[in-house]
């Protein structure tokens, strides 16, 4: 017996998850389909495909016959929508899988931290970016303490939709915060490029750490962290690789800036261990703890732990998309159905295990 979901977005994002629970769904069947542009492709597709659609957004979606069956709902809008919709649909107990950067709910990545958080009402989906880049922060961080992780996010400028430009803020700031409470960083930063060129290039991602690891046994351990980090996206993620092989160099000179002086206080930190965070105008985010709670090795009882550092961690990764919806170029895309997807099966399985 499948469980039932609906899909609110007829979007990049709504409309490659809603074929892909299509075509790969075990546990999931769709049972709705909602938006705010009639004619939006999304829609017309849907209903092409015997979907049942609404435009009229989440209101209509709860006004229609047999919603009272759905019990999952992914929302692919944008974050403040996502707020807007989370409280519309409440009363009902549905659960949220959410893929905007609004993070009401605690973040998830399927190779890291699903089963921490199966049965939270919210669940949000981070970024495309940060699914693609935490778990190689987090492998990094299961090895060693990592005090500063800084990754960038290439995508193809025709790969993002009116959604993901409206949220560059927050797709910034959403993901160095979970570079921190999910990938174990002590401090993280996050950068987005929108990448125009023609023919469009397929998503790359770049992961930097730096760690404390005089060791040679110690690098090899982290290299081999990363490489079944990445084995085990790649099997909800088929199109999610390593560029090349891991690099780790040697830092030379402390860099302080990044994580932290020892001997100089950060102003950034609060007495309680606490770093406010702001998002550039150049779309870059820095965080010093995050509200989503510290990372493993991250914030001391009573401050910021302050890390020395010997090599830099070097990870290029590159996600080509399954081309349900738009070309394989589209790898961002990707990334989130697919994630959302595991999500939304796990949710399913975990149903049917409480319910036997």
């Amino acid at each position: 017996m499948k469980t039932k979901a609906a899909v609110i977005g007829s979007g990049n994002i709504g409309t490659d998850l809603m074929i892909k629970m299509l075509r790969l769904g075990d546990r999931l069947e769709v049972a709705a389909m909602a938006g705010i542009d009639p004619a939006s492709d999304g829609l017309a597709r849907a209903r092409r495909l015997g979907v049942p659609t609404t435009a009229d957004g989440v209101a209509g979606l709860i006004a229609r016959p047999g919603f009272e069956d759905i019990r999952i709902v992914f929302d692919a809008t944008s974050a403040r929508a996502h707020e807007a919709n989370a409280r519309a649909l409440a009363p009902y107990g549905v659960r949220l899988i959410d893929l905007t950067p609004a993070a009401l709910g605690p973040f998830v990545v399927p190779a890291v931290n699903l089963e921490q958080h199966v049965d939270a009402p919210d669940l949000n989906m981070v970024t495309c970016g940060g699914q693609a880049t935490i778990p190689v922060v987090a492998a990094v961080a299961q090895v060693t303490p990592v005090p500063y992780a800084e990754i960038v996010a290439s995508i193809a400028a025709k790969s993002a939709g009116p959604g993901t430009r409206a949220n560059i803020d927050e797709f910034t700031e959403t993901t160095a915060s979970a570079i921190e409470s999910v990938g174990g960083a002590q401090r993280g930063k996050a950068v987005i490029i929108l990448n125009p060129a023609e023919p469009a290039m397929i998503m790359r991602d770049t992961v930097f750490c730096l760690v404390d690891a005089p060791s040679p046994d110690l690098r090899y351990e982290i290299i081999d962290s990363i490489e079944r980090m990445v084995a085990r996206v790649s099997r909800y993620v088929p199109g999610y690789r390593l560029k090349q092989a891991v690099q780790i160099t040697p830092v030379d000179d402390q860099p302080w800036t990044l994580i932290g002086d020892p001997n100089v206080s950060d102003p950034n930190v609060s007495e309680h261990g606490v770093s406010e965070h702001g998002v550039s105008e150049h779309g870059v985010s820095e965080h010093g703890a995050s509200k989503h709670g510290a990372s493993k090795h991250g914030a001391s009882e009573h401050g910021v732990t302050k890390h020395s550092v010997t090599h830099q961690v070097s990870v290029l990764l590159e996600v080509e998309g399954a081309a349900h919806y738009l070309p394989a170029y589209a790898g961002n895309l990707d990334i989130m159905t697919s994630a959302a997807l595991r999500v939304g099966e796990r949710i399913a399985a975990r149903t049917l295990e409480t319910t036997a």
